[in-house]
């Protein structure tokens, strides 16, 4: 009968909170999103799954080892570790006491405590060894960039450089929201501090890549709201941005036909990747590794010799590393680190910011307008945003209801491509000025 009650204790629906239980439905909406809705199902799908895994209690998949042993509450190893970090315990203290602790602690006492799990037999979770591999280290945003590179085309931006300007107004969501974030703290109605604001405001630019590089060298404890946030919202384009399209636009700008776009020669698309990075990095050398990456893939893709590493980073290589890396920001879907007031604070900001982004890409073409001679379409200015390439479709689609004659997609590209180029600068802006 002990036996039995033993492993009644160690089940998992023993050990059940109602904030796993909460996290495990969002996990489960997430893969409905994805697979009944077609909304960003690469990455949804292994985040979703990610974030049930990350929350199946007693499992400690997400966790390093020092936290599965201080998370299974053994009175004696609490003693050990605490005796190490130099804290003393009462009857009050908690996990997360000990936690705050390790966290506080040197590199000394980080591995002291690291002996101490391992010696009483505990191990990193399978999830937490994938976050260490492919986001703490960085590697994944930059593998992920460097495939979006190689499935891009810089000819509508070149055959129509005005367009960058578009791109670059489409990033201001990203600024407006760090200064939201400041604001909401000040106010004591959130806490986050700089570095957190200005990971946050990456959500604005509506690329999930950057915003888990940034996240993860500014605020990793807000990496899994930023990502599902950044996601979501790159999923929800096609609902989010038509209405803000029609409101700031009329008809008559909404009908406006755009020229063919002239051809763009080999030579061109060869040079440009490798003048933006030299010109950018120079300048700002924090955002040379998501851009170095970013024109690399691209590079690759134009030289026409290296077909095959082309190929395998646009399929292979970007695949693989998708997985791995939603099943990383799965895990920061835990309950103990997602459910809070700032969470919802993120997801709020988010979605500000990028309405932001999208009515700033409009205005920005209907300003043009006001100088040049050959008209912009403003729904175009809504790809300004780094939603590559659905921002785009949307401006297109949006334009067809219109004038069913009117093809934006290709001039669409041009600020589309022109936002991924403009979130990896922010992003590089954000790391050196807070970093």
């Amino acid at each position: 009968m002990d036996k039995l009650l033993s492993l009644w204790q160690d089940s998992g629906i023993y050990q059940m909170q109602g904030g796993q239980l909460i996290m495990i439905a969002v996990g489960m909406l997430l893969l409905y999103l994805a697979i009944r809705r077609n909304f960003e199902p690469l990455l949804l799908v292994p985040i979703g799954f990610g974030g049930i895994l990350a929350n199946i209690p007693g499992a400690g998949m997400a966790y390093s080892a020092v936290e599965n042993a201080v998370m299974a509450g053994d009175p004696a190893l609490w003693a050990e570790m605490a005796k190490t970090l130099g804290l003393q315990l009462t009857d009050s203290s908690t996990y997360k006491d000990i936690m705050v602790a390790y966290d506080g602690a040197s590199a000394d006492g980080h591995v002291m405590v690291q002996h101490i799990a391992a010696d009483a037999g505990f191990g990193n979770g399978m999830l937490y060894n994938f976050y260490k591999v492919a986001i703490a280290s960085g590697v994944a945003p930059l593998v992920i960039f460097m495939g979006v590179g190689a499935m891009t085309d810089f000819g509508p931006l070149l055959a129509n450089p005005k367009t960058l300007f578009l791109g670059a107004a489409a990033q201001f969501g990203i600024f407006a929201t760090v200064l939201g974030a400041v604001g909401l703290s000040s106010l004591g109605l959130m806490d986050f501090s700089l570095q957190d604001a200005a990971a946050i405001g990456i959500i604005g630019g509506a690329d999930g890549p950057t915003a888990i590089y940034v996240a993860s060298l500014l605020a990793p404890d807000l990496l899994g709201a930023i990502a599902v946030a950044a996601y979501s919202y790159m999923a929800l384009v096609p609902m989010i941005q038509p209405p803000i399209m029609r409101a700031l636009t009329n008809e008559e700008e909404r009908k406006i036909e755009m020229v063919q776009l002239r051809p763009v020669s080999k030579t061109e698309k060869i040079i440009f990747p490798i003048m933006l990075l030299v010109l950018v990095a120079l300048c700002l050398p924090s955002a040379a590794p998501l851009l170095g990456m970013f024109c690399f893939g691209n590079l690759m893709k134009e030289c026409g010799v290296v077909d095959r590493l082309s190929d395998t980073v646009q399929n292979a290589l970007i695949n693989i590393t998708t997985i791995f890396l939603g099943l990383s920001v799965g895990s920061k879907l835990s309950a103990d680190k997602f459910l809070d007031i700032n969470t919802l604070g993120i997801l709020l900001l988010g979605v500000v910011a990028f309405g932001i982004g999208t009515a700033c890409g409009v205005l920005m073409a209907k300003l043009m307008n006001l100088f040049v001679k050959t008209k912009v379409n403003p729904l175009i200015g809504s790809a300004g945003v780094s939603a590559v390439p659905m921002a785009a479709r949307v401006s297109n689609k949006v334009g067809l209801e219109y004038n069913n004659q009117n093809f934006l997609l290709m001039h669409a590209m041009g600020p589309n491509v022109a936002g991924v180029i403009g979130s990896a600068v922010a992003a590089g802006v954000m790391i050196s000025l807070v970093g």
